[in-house]
């Protein structure tokens, strides 16, 4: 392994090409551009070694071996505010706890050619958030509806403010099934009409918010979409950035068609699922908004930074109506990360078949987070190679048993064949094939072998 210092990262995507692979590093093409874009505004990149504190000219960390605790201490008591850290295998749980110290700034999902999740983060946004009086050249319109019933005043506050600071809109009501209720379904499709008839990026905002100020920071990072998760794991749709993308596109189609199939589940929880969906099938680039774009009325008027601010109870009743209802993805989501029962990434092939293999990686919590990283390339990689007749891949990582169980429940509930390996196993190159021959469809095929 070579340091960073040996290269300069100076936004040419052939300097950051040797830099990742000078360090075994696979990253998507839109996980590199988003480096370049951290680098052209924070500084040089640097492959963090462990025990060594960052530089100062170094505005850009990235961080391939999860640090113990004490370690992850010290480093982050090292960090300037003006600088980023970037973790290319953000799916491993071992790097959570420097997360959990961290502020979110966004993931970007895995693909074929970068099979990991990228995470980056840093103390705060201001480094990078448009300065204060700027004004963005890039289109945005913000959209809004609200249940009929409400009356005209309703959105009052927000067409005021949007009218100030001359920024387009569309916020009409609409007539809500609940009355006075509006359903996710009906939201995501307002939000889909909305995209069909404008070419702008879209802003959500909830039509009883306001704003402090211009929204510039969404349109500034250049994602698929942003967002805010209250409490670092419940994700928001009372802001949310769409980008003018086909991930944003397919982000939004997959959250109505989940409304649209569970209508009595809360919104927050149905755009999880429509994140981690679409999230394992391309390289969604999201946004974590900070919490000036998801602001109760109770932080107007203090020293708390304000964007836009939201109607909100000081207690918890906006959040989902059970408190234990989705605590198994909570781990994950504070992490910014798929959770174990969710399929990692989900890889098709050139096969016509509609048959699906789902591979379990078990064991993750005691391999070092190169091995696991090889393990998730060396699956990828052999499915690519020879899919054995199956038209889609499906990973999971999972820590614990109860993980394992609900994975093996899901593949098995969609008539997918399953695999059970750890990271440290070998794969024969003709795995796929080999499982796609057999005659027993319902078995599981757990890989035997010793650590070596």
């Amino acid at each position: 392994m070579i340091s960073a210092d040996t290269v300069q990262a100076d936004g040419l995507q052939t300097n950051f090409d040797q830099l990742l692979a000078a360090n075994g590093i696979r990253m998507s093409a839109a996980q590199r551009r988003r480096l370049a874009w951290l680098s052209e505004r924070l500084g040089r990149a640097t492959i963090h070694q462990a025990g060594s504190v960052p530089g100062r000219d170094h505005g850009v960390i990235i961080l391939v071996e999860p640090p113990s605790g004490p370690a992850a201490e010290i480093l982050y008591r090292s960090l300037r505010a003006d600088c980023a850290v970037v973790v290319p295998f953000g799916e491993n749980p071992a790097f959570d706890f420097l997360k959990s110290k961290l502020t979110d700034f966004g993931t970007i999902g895995p693909s074929f050619d970068g099979p990991h999740e990228m995470w980056w983060g840093g103390l705060n946004w201001r480094p990078i958030a448009p300065a204060e009086g700027s004004r963005s050249d890039s289109a945005l319109r913000v959209v809004s509806c609200y249940p009929r019933a409400y009356g005209d005043d309703h959105a009052g506050a927000l067409r005021e403010k949007l009218a100030e600071f001359d920024i387009a809109c569309d916020i009409v009501p609409i007539d809500a099934a609940d009355g006075e209720h509006m359903r996710a379904s009906e939201k995501s499709a307002f939000m889909l009409r909305m995209w069909q008839e404008h070419r702008e990026p879209l802003l959500f905002i909830e039509a009883d918010a306001t704003l402090s100020e211009l929204p510039l920071l969404p349109s500034s990072l250049e994602c698929d979409i942003a967002l805010h998760k209250w409490n670092r794991w419940e994700m928001s749709a009372r802001t949310l950035y769409l980008g003018r993308t086909l991930a944003a596109e397919s982000l939004l189609r997959n959250w109505h068609h989940i409304a649209t199939a569970y209508p009595a589940v809360w919104e927050g929880y149905l755009l999880d699922q429509a994140w981690s969906l679409t999230s394992s099938r391309m390289a969604l680039d999201t946004a974590w908004l900070p919490r000036s774009y998801h602001a109760p009325a109770e932080d107007a008027g203090t020293p708390r930074h304000t964007t836009v601010v939201h109607n909100l109870p000081t207690d918890n009743s906006d959040l989902g109506p059970d408190a234990e209802f989705g605590v198994t993805m909570r781990a994950a989501r504070r992490a910014s990360r798929s959770g174990g029962r969710d399929a990692m990434i989900v890889i098709k092939s050139q096969a016509a078949s509609n048959n699906a293999i789902t591979v379990i990686m078990r064991d993750i919590a005691t391999s070092d987070a190169r091995e696991m990283a090889a393990s998730i390339e060396a699956v990828t990689g052999a499915f690519a190679a020879d899919c054995g007749g199956f038209g889609r891949l499906e990973l999971a990582l999972c820590p614990w048993q109860d993980d394992i169980r609900a994975a093996k429940s899901a593949a098995a509930s969609a008539n997918s064949r399953i695999i059970e390996i750890a990271p440290w196993q070998a794969l024969p190159a003709d795995l796929f094939r080999t499982v796609g021959q057999s005659r027993d469809a319902g078995s599981v095929v757990v890989m035997a072998g010793q650590r070596g």
